[in-house]
């Protein structure tokens, strides 16, 4: 079994990761393969509307200059999916929410294919605004026809300068519950 994350953060390697790296721990305790796609520095940008993957039906953005086949094709080929992301102005980065609105176009345009895989959000949020954020990205396995897992809490950290996650116990807990909840649910499923 494998999950993929995506960090949607600007920061490479900052909190958002950080926290990813936490719900990893889990899966990897239980034999969970795992990979950190980190989306800082790498081009993408939102859906033009053009619908061609209504027509094209080949799993694929008919555009394909930036990544977003690319992580479309970690998305078909894992059997979970976790998005991360900082908050910003109460919502998920425009960069994660390119790949939630490209992504989740293509795997309805091509028959559900990513139903029934197990997708959860993880949230880093300085002081407020996290639960917009959180919702925005659930939205997207929920339209997916996914299943997700829940945790302790809302799947959210409070931190802003980089490695400040690493003091909040609480949001520490809520990634590892996340964790042991994702990887139950994904030997379910098998």
């Amino acid at each position: 079994m494998k999950v993929i994350a995506f960090n949607g953060s600007a920061r490479k390697d900052g909190n958002t990761a950080a926290m990813i790296r936490h719900v990893f721990s889990e899966l990897e305790r239980e034999g969970i393969e795992t990979e950190l796609y980190q989306m800082a520095g790498r081009k993408i940008h939102g859906c033009t509307a053009c619908y061609k993957c209504f027509k094209n039906k080949d799993g694929h953005c008919a555009v394909t200059d930036d990544i977003v086949n690319e992580c479309i094709d970690k998305m078909v080929e894992a059997d979970g999916i976790i998005l991360g992301t900082p908050t910003y102005f109460a919502n998920a980065s425009p960069e994660i929410m390119a790949l939630v609105c490209r992504a989740g176009l293509v795997a309805m345009a091509n028959g559900a294919m990513l139903k029934r895989k197990v997708g959860a959000a993880v949230v880093a949020v300085r002081r407020s605004g996290a639960n917009h954020a959180f919702n925005s990205l659930n939205h997207f396995f929920f339209i997916s026809q996914m299943i997700v897992p829940g945790s302790r809490y809302w799947n959210m950290g409070v931190a802003r300068d980089i490695g400040e996650f690493e003091k909040d116990e609480e949001g520490l807990l809520t990634m590892e519950v996340l964790g042991r909840n994702m990887a139950w649910l994904l030997a379910k499923l098998r």
